[in-house]
């Protein structure tokens, strides 16, 4: 017995020795992690996705003991069991057999009505539950949600639809036709307003701030001639004309835009008129097929992913914050890759390998480990407050005392970051260049090149693959990061894109969204927690998709460098 103890323990021993356990502890250890990852990312998923399909809007009785039952109308959002004695604390009267009761968040919609559009219910006293088909739902621009039936649609006060019905009877549907068509209506005219006073408008805003600043610079310089000025009043006076005209294009605009109203009766039987131009969309949920509300649903995800935000961030899409977090992110590509490529190249080719090189070399890896907001810190009190600032004094005198870039925006952002990551490309580039054979540079040399010509044409695409993983390590990195743009640009909420149809087209000194802020905004400090949960979930897939999809791009590239040069390392 001792024999086959001993040789079971030589055995055990020898396959402990050849690697085997730490091989298959490694790959388990790969495989829960990549499980992981993707039971998070489909967590984030279905619960952002799940957000944009049209649910039922359900009407029933609901009755607490020792309360007066009313009428409820609203939509499931979740369910979850909770203890009965804690709801017996909370003062409702619970039968005492129960042990768990299932609990229903439900929207109700209608906030301006109720003060609020979501409350918990115990679903055993939710009663008569119907799905009524002409029960409808209204996105508006304002207020949430409204939930309810249509009684009537008007026309500068004229009923030109009514119905008294509650079921899809010919009257009420043709009063629904009506409905739509005003809400088309409304809809067109909304988009006008809006090119209006965002683009028109604002080409108009722009030149006559160029215009100011064009005659206080020259105040400041001494050169206001009586000529010059006459150049800049006609100037403004031309602007000033069609800007009159614009004006009176949006006084016509509203007064269109605000003729139609329509009459909608809510849950607790009072009836209320509202604008039609309050209205984003409305819709049918109870009487739409699978087919209608996938077609829904592509048309709300195209909105989150191309509409401007509304709401506090908790309503409308996300496509200036997609903007600006790619925008950041090229524009601190741009910078970090040739910066840090040149510091590794110096610290590797012609830097001594002394003591200096090697405090340099240790520092750099030390820089990739420095929290991020201190180099926050450092982009607002260096590149802001004094560089930033210098500027202000020595090229924009004329704005003073409003800064443009003494204050934050994408250009401090993108070299804040930059300066966040370069380490990552260095300590890649360098990698990359000390893996490429001597023989291939003596051979270069050997053939009449000089030592900047066997760099640039040899060795550094060569090294172009090593390059572009760091690239990839130092976007990843930089997209995902929001502490330090809080205090380098970011905004809540930005009225104008950093790219634009005015000169110089490309604004760096602008403030812009971002989708990391963002996630932190409606998250943490929305004043409608339960409706801002959805959307927090639905940008974080957002994030990971846009950084996925960089990645990939930057991958492309190194793995197409990578065959190009192979046949060069054998």
């Amino acid at each position: 017995m001792s024999t086959e103890l001993k040789q079971k323990k030589q055995t055990v021993s020898q396959w402990v020795k050849s690697g085997d356990p730490w091989v298959w502890l490694n790959a388990g250890a790969v495989a829960i992690s990549v499980i992981m990852v993707l039971g998070l990312l489909a967590l984030i998923a279905v619960r952002g996705l799940g957000h944009f399909w049209p649910a039922d809007i359900s009407q029933g009785t609901y009755s607490l003991p020792g309360s007066q039952p009313y009428t409820l109308v609203a939509e499931r959002v979740e369910s979850t069991e909770v203890p009965a004695a804690q709801l017996r604390e909370a003062g409702i009267d619970v039968a005492d057999h129960h042990d768990l009761m299932k609990r229903t968040l439900m929207k109700t919609g209608n906030r301006d009505v109720y003060g609020s559009d979501f409350r918990w219910i115990i679903d055993e006293y939710f009663t008569n539950e119907t799905r009524p088909e002409m029960l409808f739902a209204a996105e508006r621009h304002e207020w949430g949600n409204l939930y309810g039936y249509l009684q009537a649609v008007k026309e500068d006060g004229q009923v030109v639809a009514s119905t008294t019905d509650l079921t899809p009877t010919e009257s009420a549907l043709a009063t629904w036709t009506a409905f739509e068509r005003s809400i088309e209506r409304a809809t067109t005219i909304y988009d006008d307003i809006h090119t209006v006073e965002k683009d028109e408008i604002g080409t108009i805003n722009h030149a006559l701030e160029r215009l100011r600043l064009e005659q206080r610079r020259l105040e400041l310089n001494n050169d206001l001639t009586p000529e010059k000025q006459a150049d800049i009043d006609a100037q403004r006076a031309e602007q000033n004309a069609k800007y009159q005209a614009l004006q009176q294009r949006l006084i016509d605009l509203y007064a269109e835009i605000n003729r139609d109203t329509f009459v909608v009766q809510v849950m607790d039987g009072s009836v209320h008129e509202l604008q039609v131009a309050k209205v984003v969309r409305a819709y049918r949920p109870n009487a739409m097929g699978i087919a209608q509300k996938m077609s829904f649903y592509g048309s709300k995800v195209w909105e989150f992913l191309s509409a401007e935000p509304r709401e506090a961030n908790t309503e409308g899409g996300v496509f200036p914050a997609i903007f600006g977090t790619v925008m950041m992110v090229l524009l601190m590509t741009v910078l970090v890759t040739p910066f840090g490529v040149v510091a590794a190249v110096y610290l590797r080719e012609y830097a001594s390998q002394g003591f200096v090189t090697r405090t340099i070399r240790i520092a750099v890896n030390n820089l990739a480990g420095v929290p991020s907001i201190v180099y926050g810190v450092f982009g607002l009190g260096f590149f802001i407050y004094f560089l930033g600032s210098g500027i202000d004094q020595a090229f924009f005198p004329e704005a003073l005392p409003s800064p443009t870039f003494g204050t934050g925006g994408l250009m401090w952002a993108s070299i804040t970051l930059a300066l966040l990551t370069v380490p990552v490309v260095i300590v890649a580039t360098e990698e990359g260049l000390s893996r490429i054979p001597r023989n291939v540079r003596e051979g270069s040399l050997a053939l009449g090149a000089t030592k900047a010509e066997t760099l640039w044409r040899v060795v550094l695409p060569m090294a172009s693959p090593a390059i572009m993983t760091g690239v990839i390590l130092a976007v990843a990195r930089a997209a995902g990061e929001v502490a330090p743009l809080m205090l380098v640009g970011v905004v809540k909420l930005a009225p104008s894109l950093p790219l634009d149809g005015n000169y110089p087209y490309l604004h760096l000194d602008q403030k812009f969204m971002h989708l990391g802020f963002h996630i932190y905004d409606v998250g943490f400090q929305s004043p409608n927690v339960e409706a801002a949960r959805p959307l927090v979930y639905a940008t974080a897939l957002l994030l990971v998709i846009v950084i996925a999809t960089l990645n990939l791009a930057a991958v492309t590239i190194r793995n197409h460098l990578r065959e190009k040069y192979k046949s060069l390392e054998m």
